[in-house]
């Protein structure tokens, strides 16, 4: 049996969702309500009637404030904008409250650096969604890139999402592919190659933007990323190369419904040892480092 699959034996983790959009209703209600290492307990959205749907198929309590979720449970998932995440995670944090946090973590670095003060201060377990790292089929993709000596990758990350549709939101379309899928692609390409310690950006992050990447072993990577392109389904994909063959990730190839049980089982883990794994908030700090020198060019 994997991990996820093992029986568990501690008592759920009770956890408050803030947010009632697509993603929350999607992806964090159902697979917090699905245990059993968690338990959905209640739901706060800006929209009561949102929450209310997000909730009622769980039977999670749906409250009237921030302050009364914090009541209800012992840690905080966020499905909102970067912008909201960054406050409400600072308050969630010093009431003791362990997170488990959306990409990017905010807006800025500025603000993500004052969440991850936040959470150190607080000593607070953290996890951050970069859902991919997850999968089963991903770990082996890393496993067997960091067993290679790779001198050059290209990585490709572009959707349609932000043409229409309910992931078309007012901060996607602000801010583009770089907020919204740059941590993706950072942190798979940092994670198969070694640190990346300099990003130089170039295009926009509206229509197209491309990432060239220096990485600590001296390798070098490039991304490109949109979320503004008419592409029937979305397209991901990491090539590696070196003195050794070509090693390829393709994200069509993945069943990202088998990363949603590790997930949960590796938040619950965390906060009941108290210790956060390797996708925290300073992972998260890194990843918004990197897309900050990307938009300085």
């Amino acid at each position: 049996m994997t991990g996820a699959s093992l029986p568990w034996t501690h008592s759920p983790v009770k956890v408050g969702l803030v947010g009632a959009g697509p993603w929350a209703r999607g992806v964090h209600a159902r697979v917090l309500a699905a245990g059993p290492e968690t338990q959905l307990t209640a739901v706060w959205a800006r929209r009561a009637e949102a929450a209310q749907e997000t909730a009622a198929p769980y039977g999670a309590e749906v409250v009237a404030s921030f302050e009364e979720l914090l009541d209800t449970c012992e840690a905080v998932a966020f499905a909102v904008p970067p912008f909201v995440q960054a406050e409400l995670a600072c308050r969630a944090a010093a009431a003791g409250k362990a997170l488990l946090l959306e990409k990017p973590l905010a807006m800025d670095l500025p603000s993500a650096q004052r969440l991850v003060d936040a959470v150190d201060t607080a000593g607070v377990v953290s996890q951050v969604v970069l859902t991919s790292r997850y999968n089963p089929a991903t770990r082996r993709f890393l496993a067997a890139a960091r067993s290679v000596e790779a001198v050059g990758a290209r990585a490709c990350m572009v959707t349609g999402a932000f043409l229409g549709g309910e992931f078309a939101t007012p901060w996607r379309l602000e801010h583009g592919a770089l907020l919204d899928l740059g941590p993706h692609v950072l942190d798979l390409l940092d994670a198969a190659m070694g640190p990346i310690v300099r990003v130089r950006g170039t295009g926009d992050p509206r229509r197209w933007i491309e990432l060239t990447c220096e990485h600590a072993s001296g390798a070098v990577s490039q991304a490109s990323l949109s979320g503004s392109v008419n592409v029937e389904n979305g397209i991901t994909r990491i090539e590696l190369f070196g003195p050794h063959p070509e090693l390829v990730y393709d994200g069509a190839d993945i069943d990202h419904e088998e990363s949603l049980p590790v997930l949960r089982r590796e938040f619950a883990t965390a906060v009941r040892t108290g210790k956060s794994g390797e996708l925290d908030v300073h992972r998260g700090l890194h990843l918004q480092t990197l897309m900050a020198q990307a938009m300085e060019g």
